[in-house]
């Protein structure tokens, strides 16, 4: 049976050039907890810890617990960028706005 989870955790850590020391520091959590749900079949997480760790690997716990194909890691890291920019004050939003208007123009 696969660790679709561990996989997709190891991934990202991965892509980020994060040791398990360095995701275990970000998430509050120990070395051994990120092994453990990178290889152990079938992982146990915590929901608290799982928010962690997609926090700090910019996705979403709908991506690390999708089993199939349903979401895809880039609506995922979008969906996750959306939740942080709902959290920013007005006029960080603004900033971003004129940001994006400005990249638009060059396309």
């Amino acid at each position: 049976m696969q660790n679709t989870l561990g996989e997709k955790i190891r991934k990202l850590r991965k892509e980020k050039g994060y040791t398990l020391d360095k995701l275990a520091e970000l998430t509050e959590s120990s070395k051994s907890y990120i092994w453990e749900l990178e290889n152990k079949n079938p992982p146990r997480p915590s929901a608290e810890k799982l928010i962690r760790i997609a926090e700090k690997l910019d996705t979403t716990i709908e991506f690390l617990l999708d089993e199939g194909e349903g979401v895809s890691a880039e609506e995922a890291a979008d969906a996750q960028f959306y939740r942080q920019y709902r959290k920013m004050d007005s006029t960080t939003k603004d900033k971003i706005r004129q940001m994006v208007k400005l990249w638009g123009d060059d396309a």
